[in-house]
């Protein structure tokens, strides 16, 4: 008797891969969207969607430009 299974052509299988993946990115995005809303709504982004930087990293930045020197890693 032949074979009752039919099997997916290489095509579908790319297909429904590429159409996964797509979907997966467009999950992250949306994710990354409302992580950015809500530090938004707590007053920690800035109108750029930039997050700042938490209050000491801030003020050493400021103290080292005021005072001339050149910051190294």
């Amino acid at each position: 008797m032949a074979r009752a299974k039919n099997r997916q052509t290489m095509n579908k299988v790319a297909r429904e891969r590429e159409l996964r993946e797509r979907r997966e990115k467009k999950q992250e995005r949306k994710d990354e969207k409302k992580r950015i809303a809500a530090l938004g709504e707590a007053g920690i982004v800035d109108e750029d969607g930039v997050e700042a930087e938490a209050g000491v990293e801030a003020e050493d930045a400021v103290e080292t430009e005021s005072s001339g020197e050149t910051a190294t890693a």
